[in-house]
């Protein structure tokens, strides 16, 4: 990698930094001349089930360790969404490289945090072709400034990371769903601010209105009614308990069903992999987080024809439109503006993506500090540039 990284300098190639490619489609198109794959990266090189630690390499495949880790019953608590499928490609070619460098964080968020959050340490090389290390294989041992979530979310445009060591937690025994059918998006926000104020410990909060409800593969939701959708999860006598407060904490919300767990787990797949807009072919597709007591005013100002569904308990909309993207930027983030939030652009043609910004524009003074951080890890601009700014 540091070869790699040198040649690029001499050179001066600018290098389009992907792991199997799966989210190539998301983010601006970029300024690279070069492509540095990490797919051959790939392995797990330290699991210990006990100590509720892995280490693997950037282009091990998210579906290898989701295999290993429930061989010991347990589970990447972040949830991370397998979007290959949304931008066209196969199901299960994420890379752990490409799920902590877009912050790839599932329903579960609510209640485990972010991607970045499970990151104790990585290796890396940055763009002057420096090998470094920042965390460690517990959390008492990260000091000093948190590079490991400095570069979550950097779209590979600080560093290539080459190694990333994750804390890992049990899988739930139980994951069981309550269903509440209603009409309104304004009800839904009340119904999951009701839930998730509750002591009954929610580990997802979502809403489907009718158009993305039928789209599931399960049978409950296939009569056309929109549906909050509530998961609890733990040891069985546990989530039985919770589910029978909840659904009496709901009475008067709506008509209530059960989801058992197979069920259950298929939905909350489909929510996580934004699998209702996959078919919509390259239909914009927008992610807009706000305070979840927001959600329903963006939606209000969403088109007659656009497609939308909450996770988060409404702080994500997953929206999804056919109108020009241009004009629909606009709307969108002068909404997201009034209620403060952020709005990205995750898929479009390359065309629009060239002209539209696919991330929330920064301040001034965010773009002075995004400008810097580029400067310092990689100033000649050999990694992803343009990637998320352009001449960044």
């Amino acid at each position: 990698m540091v070869a790699a990284v040198r040649w690029a300098i001499a050179e001066r190639q600018a290098f389009a930094v992907s792991g199997s490619g799966s989210k190539l489609g998301w983010g601006r198109p970029g300024e690279q001349t070069a492509s540095l794959s990490l797919s051959a990266l790939d392995g797990i090189d330290l699991y210990e089930p006990e100590e509720l630690v892995l280490s693997a390499r950037a282009g091990t495949k998210i579906a290898e360790l989701e295999q290993r880790l429930a061989q010991h019953g347990q589970q990447l608590a972040f949830e991370p969404p397998d979007l290959g499928p949304l931008f066209g490609g196969a199901a299960g070619a994420g890379t752990l490289g490409g799920a902590i460098g877009c912050n790839l964080s599932g329903p579960r968020r609510i209640a485990a945090g972010a991607a970045r959050d499970h990151v104790l340490g990585f290796s890396g090389v940055n763009g002057l072709a420096e090998p470094f290390k920042a965390g460690g294989r517990v959390v008492k041992n990260v000091t000093g400034f948190d590079l490991s979530k400095l570069l979550s979310g950097s779209f590979g445009t600080l560093a290539v990371m080459t190694q990333i060591t994750l804390k890992v937690l049990p899988a739930p025994e139980e994951a069981q769903s309550i269903l509440v059918f209603a009409a309104a998006a304004n009800a839904a926000i009340e119904i999951m601010g009701a839930a998730l104020r509750s002591p009954h410990e929610l580990s997802g909060a979502a809403y489907l209105p009718a158009r993305a409800a039928v789209r599931s593969r399960v049978a409950a939701l296939a009569h056309g009614r929109s549906v909050v959708v509530l998961r609890l999860e733990g040891a069985a006598p546990s989530v039985a308990a919770r589910r029978a407060a909840l659904q009496d904490l709901l009475r008067g919300h709506g008509d209530i069903a059960e989801l058992a767990t197979p069920d259950s787990r298929v939905l909350w797949r489909e929510i996580r992999d934004v699998t209702p807009f996959i078919s919509d072919g390259m239909r914009a597709v927008w992610q807009v987080s706000v305070p979840p007591a927001a959600g329903a005013t963006i939606v209000a100002l969403a088109s007659a024809d656009d497609d939308v569904f909450f996770d988060w308990g409404g702080g994500r909309i997953w929206l999804a439109s056919e109108h020009d993207v241009a004009t629909t930027t606009i709307r969108i983030r002068a909404a997201v503006a009034a209620v403060g939030g952020h709005a990205t652009l995750v898929r479009a043609t390359d065309a629009v993506r060239r002209t539209v910004p696919v991330f929330q524009p920064p301040s001034r003074a965010e773009a002075v500090l995004i400008a810097r951080l580029k400067d310092n890890f990689d100033p000649h601009r050999i990694l992803n540039p343009g990637r998320m700014y352009e001449g960044l």
